[in-house]
C-alpha cells in the first residue's frame, strides 16, 4: 500500500536538528561552504543531551528564586562548564532576572531570582531555565554555519 502521508520527524532528536540545518543550509545559495561545521553542532547537540540526562543538580530556596548546585564532574561536568556559564546572561536578557554563575570547586553555583517572578523560577527549576529563549535554534545555525562560537 503506498503512504501517501510521511512522518515529518526524521528521527532521533539530534539527527533531526542537524537534518534541518542541513536543509536549509543546501537551501540558501549565500552558504558559505567553506565555513560549514557541522561537527561543532553535533557536539553542542550532545553537550545539550548530557546536560539534560546526566547533570547532577541541587536545588535550594533563596529570597526572590533559586540556587542550583551543579556538579561539573562526571558524565554531564563538561556540558555543565561549557552550557551554563554561557547561558545565564542570555537568561537574564531574555527574561530581566538576575542571573549569577560561580565556579566553585567541582560544582557550578547558578543563582537566579526576580522581585515577582520567584514562583515561576522554582516551579521551571535548573533544567526549565536552561531551555528559556528563542535563541536555540538561531544558535544552532550559526555553529553549523562557523558564524558563531560554540
Amino acid at each position: 500500500m503506498p503512504q501517501t502521508v510521511l512522518p515529518a520527524e526524521p528521527g532521533q532528536g539530534a539527527f533531526a536538528a542537524i537534518a534541518e540545518i542541513v536543509a536549509l543550509l543546501r537551501a540558501d545559495p549565500e552558504t558559505d561552504w567553506s565555513a560549514v561545521d557541522i561537527a561543532a553542532l553535533r557536539q553542542h547537540l550532545i553537550d545539550m543531551d548530557d546536560l539534560v540526562t546526566h547533570a547532577e543538580v541541587t536545588t535550594e530556596d533563596v529570597p526572590k528564586g533559586a540556587r542550583f548546585h551543579v556538579q561539573t564532574t562526571g558524565a554531564g561536568g563538561g556540558a555543565v562548564s561549557r552550557m551554563v556559564p554561557a547561558h545565564a546572561p542570555v537568561l537574564s536578557a531574555d527574561t530581566g532576572w538576575t542571573s549569577q554563575v560561580l565556579l566553585n570547586g567541582d560544582e557550578i553555583v547558578w543563582t537566579v531570582t526576580s522581585s515577582k517572578d520567584a514562583e515561576i523560577i522554582r516551579a521551571l527549576g535548573f533544567f526549565g531555565l536552561m531551555a528559556i529563549g528563542n535563541h536555540h535554534q538561531p544558535h544552532h545555525l550559526g555553529m553549523a554555519t562557523g558564524s558563531m562560537a560554540h
